[in-house]
């Protein structure tokens, strides 16, 4: 506990050091970045950002875009149904999702369902591979996803409207705004998303019954430059989603799921010419209705409201020395008709330095301090480094001890809670290759994880699923990944990119792979533009996976379509696409006795004017 404190008190005094600094000013960027951290200390990590075009061609689901353009495996209980991520063969609440700087994972159980996030809405979706509790805090243990709302300043005023109409009676539409005075800055999108979802199940003659759902995205984001030295930020998102679960092969479904999320943080940053200090308040609500008879007036609900309050210090404290630190406290109040009322209060203290050797080489040097009403935190730590052997490649190497602390279901949930539930502690070691050849660019990672009371939902002897602490799991594996993009000829373009993921998660006691993890993954996609004609395949692999008594069959599906674009004499110009999703009308379930669904079509008109 002493070396705790004394760890805690250092900490302190460093940030004290670097805050009382009277540094001049630099200027402001014309786009405001969400979160700095993202760019400036990602030294040594993989990182994939994926922009605009990407994002537009995969579908109206976060789900589907990260499942053909990233290593991360997904469980899916059918299209719009619950979605949940499997990231270098950890669990669905090992993946930090991490909205606009803050982690969003659920208070509840401890994850982000990825079919409730509408990927429309963001400037870019960015997967940062690897450990990242210092930094994002409980959860970042395979990985994290970044959604972020970059504001830009410059003049301008945009619009688009997207309307989709599908397969299933499926619906959409969207519409984005972004505005820029000089001195404003705005964004707004609205979505709506609605299916009957009654695909027909291959091989059989049933359908999928129950599964209509219904989906509302608000997301609204707004900034002000005060003067030279300071400006305001405000974000909001809310989702209102109301969904039939929809049953599976054995058991039709008729329960039925509401919930919603608001989530609301303002920003205030200063900018100095070798500092930046930012004070962020943040209020996130999530709650929901479970009706096990979508008939019946009788249900069973929950609702958690989180408090987050951060002040940060970014500073330059020399040519070859910058120091990012920051103090932050949550505050967590639940209520629930299967878990009480708890409440939890946390603090955290973090500090990054990031060193600057020379113009080849660069490493982070970063800790972690959490003091938890609930749970004795461990330190965690992490170091990060690469080196630029020539101007095509770069060695990257981190290693990094990372945390979970338990949720409130995991706690407190009837039947099934555990109380007795002891925080997760993993290790894991990174080695990196980056390669990066004219417009080809090529990276290879192998990892190993040591994960020490992992908590697992497991059925037991009384037939209900509980939380257990397993005593040991590693993981360990190799991912790679291909892209280049390049123009061929005159207003000719192509775009090729590939994914693999080899992944072995294994209880050390019976060496036996984890359910549903993979031995083998893989994605690529190639989209050719010629003119105002646009066209795109997709193919996703899935290699068998180990479930509960037995082996679910591997898959492979594919997706392809095209677009053209229209353009006026005014400022209005017109986009029509055609989507077939799973071309060749495949079977598959990724999770046992779901099956997903067959080959379908979605049309869209967009207008950007």
């Amino acid at each position: 506990m002493k070396k705790r404190r004394y760890t805690i008190l250092l900490l302190l005094s460093v940030v004290w050091q670097a805050a009382a600094q009277d540094l001049p000013m630099q200027k402001l960027d014309e786009v405001v970045v969400s979160d700095m951290r993202l760019k400036r200390y990602a030294d040594g990590h993989k990182l994939t950002v994926l922009q605009d075009s990407i994002i537009k061609r995969n579908g109206l689901f976060l789900t589907a875009l990260l499942s053909f353009n990233s290593n991360i495996y997904f469980k899916e209980n059918g299209l719009g149904m619950v979605a949940s991520p499997a990231f270098r063969g950890t669990n669905a609440s090992h993946t930090a999702v991490v909205w606009n700087g803050i982690n969003i994972n659920s208070q509840l159980n401890g994850q982000v369902d990825f079919n409730t996030v509408n990927p429309f809405n963001y400037s870019s979706v960015a997967i940062r591979s690897g450990g990242g509790s210092v930094q994002f805090g409980t959860g970042a243990i395979g990985g994290s996803v970044h959604l972020n709302n970059d504001l830009s300043f410059e003049k301008h005023l945009d619009h688009q409207v997207f309307i989709g109409y599908g397969s299933f009676d499926t619906r959409s539409i969207n519409y984005n705004n972004s505005f820029g005075t000089g001195r404003w800055s705005s964004s707004i999108g609205v979505n709506y998303n609605s299916s009957d979802n009654d695909y027909r199940y291959l091989e059989t003659d049933e359908r999928n019954v129950n599964g209509a759902f219904e989906h509302i995205n608000i997301n609204a984001n707004a900034g002000y430059i005060l003067n030279d030295k300071n400006v305001i930020r405000l974000y909001h998102q809310r989702f209102i989603g109301d969904r039939n679960l929809s049953g599976n092969l054995v058991a039709p479904g008729r329960s039925r799921y509401e919930d919603l999320q608001n989530r609301t943080q303002l920003e205030w940053s200063n900018f100095g010419r070798n500092t930046i200090n930012r004070l962020k308040v943040a209020h996130l609500h999530e709650a929901f209705k479970y009706y096990e008879n979508k008939d019946s007036d009788t249900f069973s609900d929950g609702r958690v409201t989180t408090f987050l309050a951060r002040y940060t210090t970014d500073v330059k404290l020399s040519d070859a020395f910058r120091l990012n630190s920051f103090l932050e406290y949550n505050n967590f109040s639940a209520n629930g008709s299967s878990f009480g009322t708890p409440q939890r209060n946390d603090l955290a203290l973090t500090a990054v330095l990031k060193h600057t050797i020379n113009t080849k080489a660069r490493y982070n040097l970063s800790a972690r301090q959490d003091v938890s009403s609930d749970f004795s935190a461990p330190l965690v730590f992490a170091w990060a480094g690469s080196y630029d052997f020539s101007t095509w490649y770069q060695l990257q190497l981190n290693a990094s001890r990372n945390f979970r602390m338990p949720t409130f279901n995991d706690l407190y949930w009837q039947p099934g809670g555990n109380l007795d539930l002891e925080p997760e502690n993993s290790y894991q070691l990174d080695l990196g290759h980056q390669v990066q050849v004219g417009k080809l660019s090529f990276n290879l990672n192998t990892y190993y994880i040591e994960t020490k009371d992992m908590i697992r939902w497991l059925p037991n002897t009384s037939g209900f699923w509980a939380p257990t602490n397993v005593d040991a799991v590693q993981i360990y594996g190799a991912e790679a990944e291909l892209a280049f993009k390049t123009p061929i000829g005159k207003e000719q373009e192509i775009e090729f990119r590939t994914n693999y993921a080899y992944t072995v998660s294994e209880d050390k006691a019976s060496q036996e792979q984890l359910i549903y993890v993979p031995f083998h993954r893989a994605n690529a996609s190639l989209a050719y533009s010629f003119g105002d004609l646009g066209l795109f395949y997709q193919q996703l692999y899935n290699g068998s996976v180990s479930i509960i008594g037995g082996e679910l069959e591997g898959y492979q599906v594919a997706n392809t379509g095209l677009t053209y674009t229209l353009k006026t004499q005014s400022s209005l110009q017109y986009r029509f696409g055609l989507t077939v999703n799973n071309l060749f009308n495949t079977y598959y379930e990724n999770i046992a006795l779901r099956p997903m669904p067959n080959r379908n079509i979605q049309t869209q008109v967009v207008l950007n004017f």
